[in-house]
């Protein structure tokens, strides 16, 4: 009876804990556009150049679709390209890229 009662009890609490731990998406704020949410993550956060943009395209919905940058890496390199400044190198983009479409 001690062990439902604690099962019973650790089931309830769990989501609970979760929730105010930050599990689940509870931090992939939605963006409008690919480059507000590199803007956050590289200018703001610090992240590497390749690091912030697999970090928008999987963890965060952009203009309401998550994941973001397509489901292959040179349909994500196109549009990665496209949305994100010219100042962004196309071999940051490649590397990125290729890092999202192994973490799908």
């Amino acid at each position: 009876m001690r062990i439902a009662s604690a099962f019973v009890s650790i089931s309830l609490a769990l989501p609970l804990v979760l929730a105010a731990c930050g599990g689940g998406d509870g931090d992939a704020d939605p963006f409008d556009t690919l480059q507000d949410c590199y803007d956050d993550h590289h200018n703001e956060e610090s992240l590497s150049v390749q690091e912030a943009i697999v970090v928008c395209c999987i963890d965060h919905p952009i203009a309401g679709v998550k994941p973001s940058c397509e489901t292959t890496q040179a349909a994500c390199v196109t549009h990665v390209d496209a949305e994100l400044d010219p100042s962004v190198s196309l071999s940051d983009i490649q590397a990125a890229c290729t890092e999202y479409v192994d973490n799908l």
